[in-house]
């Protein structure tokens, strides 16, 4: 089978004086059936070149399927009389609602059966389920495309009824007020972007709205949120670099709206509540790494901020929970996620203590103010993503609930992680994070697959993945570069990874490669480069500059025809976007854009491997970047290596919808590297 051609119909886009010619824009209308037509056609090519490996893709997927538990549930967790759980049924691909009445021993409610409502229906998702404060109603919202553009539904909880009401275009998010008849929802506007805050009374139409809130800047969007203390609604309005936000008491709607502190470039906020106080995590006064204050809540300008946490040099701060006699904060230093703890009454602080050379430690669901227990995450590449109640008093822990792995194959003491200090080519050194099965031996013959983001300030941190486990029992090392434009090594990392400092992402990537090479944890014949959305341009840009460098690249979802996105103001990815990438309208930021877009700069030279992948509904990086990239990389590429293109012809940015159809993706990326190094092996 010949591999598609896509046609050519160039299209001129100008400015600042400068030219492009681009013969494959006419794939951005997916209402025009050619279109339909060519990515139906990959498709099929995408299935002939693997025609080998389909009765492998089967077997890793029963593989990776097997190892999770078909009746799982979540940990419950205890919120104004009621346990919640989400549990999963054997043969059911969707979740399922439920709450038991103060003791876990009472019957269960059924709050929603996700299963049910997707009956018959290719994509279901559902966003969020919020429950009244007088537990009776509860709020739902559903997305039937991927596109990440949800319809809010109400629920009787104790007749089963749904309600009238519906509420088109949302994200999702639904906040109760306390009188149990008023709800606070966003929505998107056409490039969706989160703009528009409304006040929705039960029994009413959604025509009948009250919109209290409306961010007229289109590089900020919006957020509605309630804060623990349950006394308090607030609307955030965020861009990369700054925030503002607004308040009123949960008891009563109709409230004026005060605000903390107006925006103001590079101030950047978050909120949160405890009796007559504010708890601010904030960057004020050139905090760099961020620092904890207080203001009170009669007069919560910045100019009554006071100092709680301070500012450190060493030290990103970036989170923190609040109980009656202890405060938690999550610290970043070196890379390495930390749990610190203030005592109140005995004005102790300490760290809880982590073992693994690199891990993630995160603060889990802590909804009761009065109370001595901390609920934490602890995962690592070797380890389980476990939940742990530590006693904060006692200073005792408890393992409520570790992620099962079945099969009867893994046991922990077989993997070995490290963490090693790469050098990049300015003087910086880039930390990488390792796995491998203890019987795979590091040398130019062995395989890795090398993964990265590094954008947003975004963090991919070291934690346990059932599904990984297929590559790593196949003599695979993994390894996660944490490169600049994520915020491993704190806020500058991040900083000297975005804008005029974007390509340092790139060359942090192919140096960490080049060194794992130098280290003879692997060569060039057998290094994989993998990442998604932000993730897919840095693989793709790192395969323009260094094609050689790998056999293979996997871009999933990837943004990759960056200088024309950016210059659309219509679609997602750009007006919220001018912080992060910069704006193109601007000379300087589109020249610089324009070096390093990887569809810009494909060019007719040799390429690895590549398979490539993306969802038709995608709402964050449209299909037809993918698509247009492919179209270009086979029309340029001088090699005879495989180029696939799969899309997912039914679902958006996120994949796949259901518990286990997701794993069918991943079948198919890592029967692609193991075909690529004759490992299509049944253990």
């Amino acid at each position: 089978m010949q591999a598609p051609k896509a046609k050519k119909i160039d299209k001129t886009l100008e400015i600042h004086q400068d030219k492009r010619v681009d013969p494959y824009f006419w794939l951005n209308d997916k209402e025009n059936p050619e279109v339909i037509q060519y990515l139906k056609e990959e498709n099929k090519y995408c299935d002939f070149e693997m025609r080998d490996t389909e009765d492998f893709q089967n077997f890793l997927y029963e593989e990776m399927k097997s190892r999770y538990n078909k009746d799982d549930e979540s940990l419950p967790y205890f919120f104004n009389e009621y346990w919640y759980i989400v549990r999963y049924e054997n043969g059911k691909e969707h979740p399922i609602f439920c709450r038991k009445h103060l003791k876990l021993e009472n019957p269960e409610e059924i709050l929603l059966d996700v299963n049910i409502l997707a009956e018959g229906k290719d994509f279901f998702e559902v966003g969020s389920m919020s429950v009244s404060p007088n537990n009776q109603l509860g709020s739902f919202s559903t997305d039937e495309q991927g596109r990440r553009i949800y319809t809010i539904k109400f629920k009787n909880i104790f007749t089963g009824e749904i309600l009238k009401d519906t509420i088109t275009n949302t994200t999702g998010k639904a906040v109760w007020a306390n009188d149990n008849e008023h709800i606070f929802y966003i929505r998107k506007d056409k490039s969706l972007r989160a703009y528009k805050v409304f006040r929705h009374k039960l029994g009413t139409s959604e025509k009948e709205d009250v919109l209290v809130f409306h961010e007229k800047d289109d590089t900020f969007d919006v957020n509605v949120f309630k804060t623990k203390s349950l006394e308090y609604i607030f609307i955030a309005s965020s861009s990369s670099t700054s925030d503002e936000h607004h308040f009123i008491p949960s008891d009563n709607v109709f409230a004026e709206w005060k605000i903390i502190q107006p925006r103001t470039e590079d101030l950047e906020y978050a909120v949160e509540h405890y009796q007559d106080l504010f708890y601010i995590i904030t960057n004020a006064d050139n905090a760099t790494n961020f620092k904890l204050v207080t203001a009170p809540v009669s007069n919560p300008g910045l100019e009554n901020w006071v100092d709680l946490v301070p500012h450190r040099k060493e030290v990103l701060l970036e989170g923190f929970e609040i109980f009656k006699n202890f405060l938690v904060l999550e610290e970043r230093k070196e890379g390495l996620l930390q749990i610190r703890i203030f005592n109140y009454l005995s004005k102790e602080d300490y760290y809880l203590e982590f073992n693994d050379p690199t891990y993630s430690a995160f603060i889990g669901l802590n909804i009761e103010f009065d109370t001595d227990k901390l609920r934490y995450i602890y995962t690592s590449l070797t380890q389980p993503s476990t939940t742990i109640e530590f006693d904060m008093a006692m200073k005792t822990s408890l393992v409520l609930k570790q992620q099962e792995v079945l099969g009867g194959v893994f046991k922990q003491e077989n993997y070995i992680s490290e963490r090693i200090w790469a050098n990049a080519r300015d003087g910086k050194k880039v930390l990488i994070s390792l796995v491998y099965h203890k019987n795979t031996k590091k040398s130019s013959e062995t395989p890795l697959l090398l993964y990265g983001y590094g954008s947003y300030g975004h963090t991919v941190d070291a934690s346990f993945s059932n599904v990984r486990l297929s590559i790593l029992d196949r003599g695979f090392i993994f390894a996660i570069a944490h490169i600049r434009g994520g915020e491993y090594l704190g806020r500058d990392w991040y900083d000297d990874g975005k804008m005029l400092q974007k390509k340092n992402t790139f060359f942090d990537f192919i140096d960490a490669a080049k060194y794992l090479i130098k280290e003879n944890y692997t060569s060039e014949k057998h290094l994989y480069a993998m990442g998604g959305s932000a993730g897919g341009l840095l693989v793709g840009a790192a395969m323009n500059y260094n094609p050689e460098l790998f056999n293979g690249i996997i871009a999933q979802v990837p943004f990759v025809d960056v200088v024309t996105t950016m210059l659309d103001e219509e679609i997602p990815l750009t007006t919220g976007e001018y912080d992060e990438w910069g704006n193109p309208n601007d000379e300087e930021f589109y020249h610089y854009m324009k070096s390093y877009s990887p569809y810009d700069n494909v060019e007719a030279k040799n390429y690895p491997n590549i398979l490539i992948t993306t969802g038709l509904h995608d709402g964050q990086v449209q299909y037809w970047e993918p698509a247009k990239w492919v179209a270009k990389l086979r029309d340029l590429k001088t090699d005879d290596n495989i180029l696939i293109f799969k899309t997912d012809m039914s679902s958006g940015h996120g994949g796949a919808s259901g518990r286990f159809e997701s794993l069918k993706e991943d079948a198919l990326e890592y029967a692609f590297l193991c075909k690529l190094e004759g490992k299509l092996i049944k253990i």
